[in-house]
């Protein structure tokens, strides 16, 4: 095994589940480079917590609603491969970055279900096929979906569609980069306590307490339980897992 220290890019990585990954992946000792939508200030204090950890981290501001960005997006982190690690790779790549949308079936507009498909599917299908020639052979990549994709819950119809495309899209990948040893697989979150759709699962008592009863846990998530996940797969000790939907959801709805 290479002493050479790994590289990470986390998709919305300045909070809730991004900024947890970033912190877990940087515990195992990797170094991380953090997008974000707007919140700079959010996205440096992540930085800063890495840095203090002895590891190397950097940020990009990126858009993934705006995919003909993408290759500015590659030159701008080959930039900073170049400048902040001294190198011109990165061996994980996890598509992260998204935003649910809760209404019900027969309120949701085209609109919305535009902007799902733009961040949940347009998103880690062409950002990923941008970024594949900086990846390291024998690295990996992780998906985002949702344990909305096995079950049901009114008002998640838009977002939950998205969820299932990206599984899907998960075993194509797998199967594109298998010839250079790059692991794909997706982890499909159970409800946790962020500021994800407006806080609902952490603001929303009854809803939290609905949640907690079909767990077989008995609690809703915390982001850590997430971004713990994240960091195995990007890891020697999850070499042999590959093209594999990982439910990190505390056994809810069994």
């Amino acid at each position: 095994m290479s002493n050479k220290t790994k590289i990470a890019l986390v998709t919305g990585g300045s909070r809730g589940l991004g900024k947890s990954m970033a912190l877990e992946l940087a515990k195992k000792g990797l170094d991380v480079i953090l997008t974000y939508h707007s919140k700079q200030e959010e996205v440096d204090k992540v930085v800063s917590e890495i840095e203090a950890m002895g590891n190397k981290a950097s940020s990009l501001q990126l858009d993934v609603t705006t995919s003909n960005i993408f290759d500015k997006s590659k030159d701008d982190i080959k930039a900073i491969l170049k400048s902040k690690f001294k190198t011109t790779h990165f061996d994980y790549l996890i598509n992260n970055a998204g935003v649910g949308v809760y209404a019900p079936y027969d309120k949701i507009t085209d609109a919305q279900l535009e902007n799902m498909f733009k961040i949940h599917i347009n998103a880690p299908f062409f950002l990923t096929q941008k970024l594949a020639s900086l990846l390291n052979n024998g690295g990996g990549i992780v998906n985002i979906s949702s344990g909305l994709a096995r079950f049901t819950t009114p008002g998640y119809s838009a977002y939950a569609t998205m969820k299932g495309g990206i599984e899907t899209l998960t075993k194509y990948q797998a199967k594109f980069f298998g010839e250079r040893k790059i692991r794909v697989n997706v982890i499909a979150p159970g409800a946790i306590e962020t500021d994800f759709g407006g806080g609902v699962v952490r603001d929303n008592a009854d809803l939290n307490n609905y949640i907690t009863s079909t767990s077989a846990l008995g609690r809703v998530g915390l982001p850590d339980d997430i971004g713990s996940v994240v960091a195995f797969l990007c890891t020697d000790d999850a070499k042999w897992v590959n093209a594999q939907r990982l439910e990190v959801s505390g056994g809810i709805n069994f």
